[in-house]
């Protein structure tokens, strides 16, 4: 949970599924610290409102009960009308509206709302409100792209690095892949680095879908970005396919036995796997 301030007002939010929700019960203090869900019971009672969080479902929500919020559209305007987030959410199967319970309780709306809700409260908090939000994410980009730069740094020092144990990973090419003309450049990296050509895997993994890159490991990729520079160059100094090949081989084995090993390229596999 992450938090900004507006207009000394402290606003939660946080990321679920690459979309962020902001609370509208903080918002709310803004107006009435005292009040915070009769003032966002009020706006959703709204026609306007209504309108609004029924065509971003639409949008945005392919499980959406277009029928249950019709009936809501209809009440929408009268005296004795009044929704809920709790009843809008279960009534409809609202994505765009989250009741939250425990520490960090309260009503939260994905930003689109959120802004929508904050222009409703005031049109200076909603500014103030856009422009802190956005500053904070320009934050939490440059904090994530110094991490990428630092972890590839130390994954390329170990490369460079003579700390090398006598294993092989990947194995050595077979004579008769060295001496084999192949017919897609691809090819040549894949039996470097996999010990086998795309048709091959293909063949031996007739289940599978995609092909063996689909497939490959944190530590394969990086490995296979080296790779594909290094042939790029004994392209250009004109080195044979076959020669190519036993030399990109010998730095794919030496650059996985480091890689395998390396705290970072575990935390990427991790990551990928959660």
């Amino acid at each position: 949970m992450s938090k900004l301030t507006v207009l000394d007002t402290t606003v939660s939010y946080y990321s679920r599924e690459d979309a962020d929700y902001i609370s509208l019960t903080d918002m709310a203090r803004y107006r009435d610290s005292e009040r915070v869900n009769y003032i966002i019971q009020n706006w959703m009672r709204n026609r306007n409102t209504i309108e609004f969080l029924g065509l971003w479902e639409q949008l945005n929500n392919p499980g959406f009960k277009g029928i249950e919020f019709d009936a809501f559209r209809r009440q929408a305007g009268l005296n004795s009308f009044t929704l809920t987030p709790k009843s809008w959410v279960e009534k409809t199967d609202a994505v765009g509206v989250v009741s939250k319970v425990g520490r960090y309780g309260g009503t939260y709306a994905h930003k689109d709302i959120a802004f929508e809700f904050a222009s409703w409260l005031s049109v200076e908090f909603k500014l103030y409100l856009i422009k802190e939000f956005q500053r904070l994410k320009d934050e939490e980009r440059r904090q994530l792209g110094w991490d990428i730069k630092r972890n590839l740094v130390k994954i390329n020092y170990r490369i460079h690095t003579d700390a090398i144990e006598e294993y092989l990973i990947p194995k050595a090419v077979t004579p008769a892949h060295a001496s084999r003309v192949y017919a897609s450049e691809a090819d040549i990296l894949n039996v470097a680095l996999f010990g086998q050509t795309a048709a091959e895997w293909r063949q031996n993994n007739s289940g599978e879908r995609g092909n063996v890159r689909d497939y490959a490991t944190a530590a394969q990729l990086v490995c296979l970005s080296n790779l594909e520079n290094l042939n790029a160059l004994f392209i250009k100094d004109g080195l044979s396919q076959g020669d190519r090949l036993t030399r990109l081989n010998a730095i794919a084995i030496h650059q996985m036995t480091l890689l395998t090993a390396d705290a970072g390229i575990k935390r990427l596999e991790e990551a990928s796997k959660e």
